[in-house]
């Protein structure tokens, strides 16, 4: 998050990956001689505000020497923050004498956010506060919704329960929710509401699916690709924390990679950047790693052949994997044709961009045993193979990726939307 004071207006700038956990700096930069009182103490008072989230429990004294400011003016933005009920007094993080002094500490509970993440079958939902904590989480079958087969109508019918449930559930009625992010099986236009290349959830394809869901909860709302907010999530808290240049790749009912680069998620001139389903266009070979896909193989050898084998129909992928971990020949040569689909998929993600590490989820990816077998195919395909893991987030990467972006913006608008009375 970076601030900006110029010709005596505050004007705030948030990165898209300005997620909790990374370095949050606080630029001022005063490129006109005056400095209003009221802008000075606004910047002041974010200033210690910034101060107590990096290091709370923290007393005054500590917040002015970190911050840089003078006690006296540390005092005044406190009274400012305590008011408004962004900050309040904490016990001290150490044993023995405090000498007087007062600690202080964020209010988590000042605004929460609501993450939704729509899969083919399930609507997962998850409140979080400030720090970060998720207060409440459901999942909801979406067959279980409306009437008939669930589509993104019955989604918007009951999306308003869904989110008095969770703050019934979390015992924050009252507190205000900052902001949406919801993320979608498709590509996401850039003016973050109109969703394409939708294959799996009824009546969604071309909507502007983010103004009907304000329209429905009364509050912002942010339309993400779900596969770019995996990517984020596992950034945040997963496999990927602290990593640069990854992609997450997610196989399941479809196909899809979210791309960080530099730090930075790259969505694409269209915002469809990741989506591997067209990797293949043109090709004759068919190496679709889907689960359809992977059951058609299952299917194939398991009739075709002529090896006792335990797998039988659905053909479905746990049954699949459970057989090749119970040493079933023909399962483990199922495994091996998915690793090897993957793996194709990989390299010429891999070899455009140099990235140092691959996280496979989705309901087919997230599976141990398909690593022994990527990891050698890749080393024999690639000068620079990437290091490649398991989701540690699995069904929660989604709903993680979602409350990260909520969260960075929320971290922020707390302070700017703060009470009139306390701001005056």
């Amino acid at each position: 998050m970076d601030v900006y004071a110029s010709g005596g207006r505050e004007s705030t700038r948030l990165s898209p990956l300005s997620v909790p956990g990374t370095e949050v700096k606080l630029v001022y930069e005063m490129t006109a001689p005056r400095a209003t009182p009221p802008l000075l103490k606004r910047l002041n008072e974010r200033t210690v505000l910034e101060a107590i989230r990096e290091g709370a429990p923290i007393s005054r004294a500590e917040i002015a020497r970190r911050a840089g400011i003078s006690k006296p003016t540390v005092s005044l933005a406190l009274v400012a923050l305590l008011e408004a009920g962004l900050v309040r007094e904490a016990p001290a993080a150490f044993d023995g004498p405090t000498y007087g002094a007062v600690f202080y500490e964020p209010v988590p509970e000042a605004a929460l956010v609501l993450g939704l993440d729509l899969g083919a079958r399930f609507l997962r939902a998850a409140l979080c506060d400030l720090r970060g904590e998720v207060r409440a989480r459901q999942d909801v079958e979406l067959r279980s919704i409306g009437d008939g087969d669930a589509d993104a109508d019955a989604v918007l019918a009951s999306v308003a329960d869904l989110r008095d449930s969770l703050v019934a559930a979390a015992g924050l009625e009252g507190v205000p929710i900052d902001g949406v992010v919801v993320g979608v099986p498709g590509a996401v236009e850039p003016d973050r509401d109109r969703v394409r290349l939708v294959s799996n959830v009824g009546k969604l394809e071309g909507r502007r699916f983010g103004s009907e869901l304000r329209d429905a909860l009364g509050l912002p709302v942010t339309v993400w690709n779900d596969i770019n907010l995996a990517a984020l999530g596992e950034r945040w808290r997963g496999a990927a924390h602290g990593v640069d240049d990854f992609v997450f790749l997610s196989i399941g009912t479809g196909l899809g990679a979210g791309v960080v680069l530099g730090g930075q998620l790259h969505r694409g001139h269209n915002g469809a950047a990741g989506e591997l389903d067209y990797a293949a266009a043109g090709l004759d070979q068919d190496i679709d790693p889907c689960a359809a896909a992977l059951s058609a193989v299952a299917e194939k050898l398991a009739t075709e052949s002529g090896v006792t084998t335990r797998l039988a129909p659905p053909y479905d992928g746990r049954s699949i994997f459970a057989a090749a971990r119970a040493g079933d020949a023909v399962a483990r040569v199922v495994v091996a044709e998915e690793a090897r689909r993957i793996a194709l998929h990989i390299v010429p993600v891999a070899a455009v961009t140099d990235v140092g590490l691959v996280v496979l989820g989705g309901g087919v990816g997230a599976n141990l045993q398909l690593l022994d077998a990527i990891r050698p195919l890749l080393a024999d395909w690639l000068p620079y193979p990437p290091r490649v893991e398991i989701s540690s987030l699995g069904d929660a990467a989604v709903l993680s990726g979602a409350l990260a972006v909520g969260l960075s913006s929320a971290l922020d608008n707390v302070f700017v939307n703060r009470p009139a009375a306390a701001a005056s």
